[in-house]
C-alpha cells in the first residue's frame, strides 16, 4: 500500500509534535525520570550485587569489610597479604575500601530515590571512573577504545554507563523525586517564616 504524500506529512507532523511535548517536559520531569529509571534498571542491581559481597560479618559489616572487598578494590595489596583483611594496614586501605564500599550502597539509593541527585550523580560518575581504572590496571580488564567497532570494551560500557549520571548531574531528578519533595518543604518553611 502506497501512502499518499498528505498522509506522511500527516504523520510526520503528528512525530514532530511529540518531539516538541516531550521537550516541553524534559526539564521539568521527563529527563531525571528516564535517567533514573534507566539507572535503576541497568545500573542498580549491578551495583547492589556487588555491594553485597564486600561486608564483613555481622550488622557492622560495612565497616569491617570481608576478603572479597579487598580484592575487588585493591587486589594488589590483598595478594600480597594473602587475603587477610587483619594483616592490610588500617591506613589507607581499609579507608578506601571502606568508603568504595558505602559508595557503593549508598550513592545508587540516594540516585534512584532522586535525593541529592546532582551531587550523588558526581561522585557516581566519579566512583566509576575509578572502577574502570582499577578495572583495567588492577583486574587487567580491556579498556577497549572508542570509535573502535567492539563495544565490549570498558571504555565503550563505562561511557554508557556515566551517560545518564551526566544527564541527572545537569538537569536534576525532576519533579517525582525526593530533591523535589525537600524543595517544596523548604520553600514552604521559607514562606511561613521559618
Amino acid at each position: 500500500m502506497i501512502l499518499e504524500k498528505s498522509a506522511i506529512k500527516a504523520m510526520v507532523r503528528q512525530v514532530h509534535n511529540l518531539g516538541e511535548a516531550a521537550k516541553a517536559h524534559w526539564d521539568d520531569w521527563l529527563g531525571g525520570l528516564t535517567a533514573r529509571f534507566v539507572f535503576a534498571a541497568v545500573l542498580w542491581p549491578y551495583y547492589l550485587n556487588s555491594a553485597m559481597t564486600k561486608p564483613g560479618m555481622g550488622p557492622l559489616g560495612i565497616f569491617m569489610p570481608g576478603p572479597g572487598a579487598f580484592a575487588q578494590i585493591i587486589p594488589t595489596i590483598a595478594e600480597a597479604h594473602s587475603y587477610d583483611p587483619g594483616a592490610i594496614a588500617f591506613f589507607p586501605w581499609h579507608i578506601i575500601v571502606i568508603a568504595g564500599t558505602l559508595a557503593e550502597f549508598v550513592l545508587p539509593i540516594l540516585i534512584v530515590l532522586g535525593a541529592v541527585t546532582r551531587l550523588a550523580a558526581l561522585g557516581m560518575i566519579g566512583f566509576i571512573i575509578v572502577q574502570s581504572l582499577v578495572d583495567i590496571y588492577a583486574h587487567g580488564a580491556m579498556s577497549g577504545a572508542l570509535f573502535d567497532g567492539d563495544p565490549t570494551g570498558v571504555m565503550d560500557q563505562r561511557v554508557l554507563w556515566i551517560f545518564p549520571l551526566v544527564l541527572l548531574a545537569a538537569i536534576g531528578a525532576g519533579r517525582w523525586s525526593v530533591d523535589r519533595l525537600w524543595r517544596r518543604g523548604i520553600a514552604r518553611d521559607a514562606h511561613d517564616g521559618w
